[in-house]
């Protein structure tokens, strides 16, 4: 007989930080945690109403494009032509007074009318993995609480969960994010997937009619070992949780979402970077229950080589970018889904360092589009160089930091940001937003961003 793992002796990465996390690996680490969660004595979070906001709500999904590696702002959002670049090559084109990098990224130029590019957007630290932390959690990860703070994402799970849903709300393609679920149940833990190889795990070795009769098997014991009643919820939650992984398998819809077409990825820049895009699309098309989605992409970290880098990088950004929004616009869902896209930082303005690229540095630009917001122009400006704000642009006249870009985004998904959950495990409070709640309203949404 096959010796159980003791899963408390195994040393190493959380099962989440894993390259994949395959749909029954998922679904049998959320099922124990929902379980042990719900046989808890008394619910531990509760959420404290603050004084009455209005988030814009003009969005039911987002999609979080995540630039790791920082793209130099100056060569592409906030395009600053003296700085060395080869002017010839980029065309820069002014569109209504908004300067674009055109041959760069002629694709989305011909959908200017619908970016809006916030230039005002400054960095706390110019450090690779404390920074793409700070800018998925929203707050700093040297914060006492920073050890079990939830991704956006996973609040934005636990916020806008479906009852009826069959897939996780939070995707996170080709990448594994900086933070998981933090203190809240794994249920609202990103489920990785590499765009273009499918879903994993979703037939049975031995076919359907063998997999169904194992599982009815499984259903019987069950039900012998867990007589109803006796053990409260838990095993109601956990039946629930197999009933949901049961959903995906053998289910051709589910097949149409991660199988992707040859014409479409040829459409979306045949890259890592399109499939992505393309697998977001299908996933909100399908409407099974996603509603949050990152896209890592990257890396930028352009030290050196700036030039032959970037070119074939943007162009596989403006493709695929640029067809997602097609795509959404065609379908009716690009004004209610929300598109993010924010490296950790910027970099160095001015000319090229001694290796022809350039170095870490805290102004950069967020682009956003969709979700209602008013495209077309900038939110914000920088000097003549590129290297400070010189002109917010937005209501609270400071630079925008990572914890505004958090609470942005909760506003336009029509979440309080103000929220603060008490949890009686640590004997305080969350606050979705530092320093937003009881009336210290320090960062806040850039609602300007809506006109």
């Amino acid at each position: 007989m096959k010796k159980e793992i003791d899963w408390n002796t195994i040393t190493g990465a959380p099962y989440w930080s894993k390259p994949q996390l395959g749909r029954r690996l998922f679904f049998r680490h959320v099922a124990s945690a929902v379980g042990g969660y719900m046989l808890m004595p008394g619910r531990p979070l509760e959420s404290v109403a603050n004084a009455a906001v209005t988030p814009k709500g003009t969005a039911k999904n987002c999609i979080f494009i995540m630039l790791q590696g920082a793209p130099s702002h100056t060569d592409t959002f906030d395009l600053k032509p003296n700085n060395g670049m080869p002017v010839a090559q980029f065309n820069p084109t002014r569109y209504n007074g908004l300067l674009f990098p055109q041959s760069l990224m002629p694709k989305l130029a011909d959908q200017i009318n619908s970016l809006a590019l916030l230039r005002s957007v400054r960095a706390w630290a110019n450090v690779h993995g404390l920074m793409q932390s700070w800018v998925q959690i929203g707050r700093s990860p040297a914060a006492p609480t920073a050890k079990i703070s939830p991704h956006i994402g996973s609040i934005v799970s636990l916020e806008l969960t479906r009852k009826d849903a069959i897939l996780p709300t939070f995707m996170a393609l080709n990448g594994t994010p900086r933070a998981a679920s933090g203190f809240l149940p794994v249920a609202h833990a990103p489920f990785l997937l590499t765009a273009g190889e499918g879903l994993p795990n979703t037939s049975h070795p031995d076919g359907s009619d063998r997999y169904n009769s194992r599982m009815a098997l499984l259903k019987d014991s069950e039900g012998i070992a867990m007589p109803a009643g006796r053990l409260g919820s838990g095993p109601d939650e956990l039946a629930e949780w197999k009933l949901r992984s049961q959903m995906l398998m053998y289910n051709s819809s589910i097949d149409r979402i991660f199988v992707l077409n040859g014409a479409d990825k040829r459409r979306y820049g045949n890259s890592d970077f399109g499939n992505a895009c393309l697998t977001a699309r299908n996933l909100l098309s399908a409407n099974l229950g996603t509603r949050f989605i990152q896209i890592t992409f990257g890396s930028w970290d352009h030290h050196s080589g700036l030039y032959q880098k970037l070119v074939p990088m943007a162009a596989d950004f403006d493709s695929g970018l640029s067809a997602l929004m097609t795509d959404l616009k065609a379908s009716g869902t690009f004004n209610e889904t929300l598109i993010v896209a924010q490296g950790e930082f910027g970099r160095s303005v001015g000319p090229l360092n001694g290796g022809q690229g350039r170095d870490h540095y805290p102004q950069q630009t967020v682009l956003f589009a969709g979700g209602g917001t008013q495209g077309g122009r900038a939110i914000g400006a920088t000097d003549d160089m590129g290297a400070q704000t010189a002109e917010f642009g937005w209501s609270r006249n400071r630079d925008v930091r990572s914890e505004d870009i958090e609470a942005t985004i909760y506003s336009a998904l029509g979440i309080d940001w103000t929220k603060l959950l008490r949890d009686n495990r640590f004997g305080k409070g969350y606050e979705y937003v530092p320093s937003a709640s009881g009336g210290d309203d320090l960062y806040g949404p850039v609602h300007e961003l809506w006109g």
